[in-house]
């Protein structure tokens, strides 16, 4: 990871110093869901974040190999948005004593990563096509699909742990 980031010139270098932001989102959210799985007192919403954790996996693979392409290797630079999602979501679990308040509080704060994975994959898919890179273009969109599906599982599991901790 380099110590300064390297100067934005024109749209491909904001491209891919914003592929290195979302390497490093995806490595971030590949080491913070286990600890989600494990602090899930529902089994759904478990089953959900392991799930999540695979497609993470391969987000993480194909982020790589589109940074490869484009550079010849696969260095991220830091997410600052996704360190504070992850701060935030750690300290709010760990203040919480109720499993069923606990689980509502772990589906918000997966839900806003998603929403900020969702944002980031939109504009780069937006960005890759104006470049002209259609291949990166749509292995972007497929991501962003994954992650709109999972923000989807989220806000199905919410309607019922948000009701069953206000009980």
């Amino acid at each position: 990871m380099k110590l300064f980031s390297a100067n934005i010139e024109d749209l491909r270098s904001l491209y891919i110093a914003n592929l290195k932001k979302a390497l490093d989102m995806e490595q971030k959210i590949t080491k913070a869901l286990p600890d989600l799985i494990e602090k899930s007192s529902d089994s759904t919403l478990a089953a959900a974040f392991s799930n999540h954790l695979e497609e993470t996996r391969g987000h993480v693979t194909r982020v790589e190999a589109l940074l490869h392409k484009h550079i010849g290797e696969s260095e991220t630079e830091t997410c600052k948005v996704i360190n504070g999602l992850t701060t935030e979501a750690s300290d709010t679990i760990k203040d919480v004593t109720d499993p069923a308040v606990r689980d509502i509080a772990l589906v918000g704060a997966a839900q806003q990563v998603e929403h900020h994975e969702i944002a980031v994959y939109g504009t780069l898919r937006s960005w890759a096509r104006l470049l002209g890179l259609n291949d990166d273009a749509a292995i972007l969109k497929s991501i962003e699909a994954e992650e709109v599906k999972a923000d989807q599982t989220l806000t199905q599991i919410s309607e019922r742990v948000n009701y069953e901790a206000a009980a």
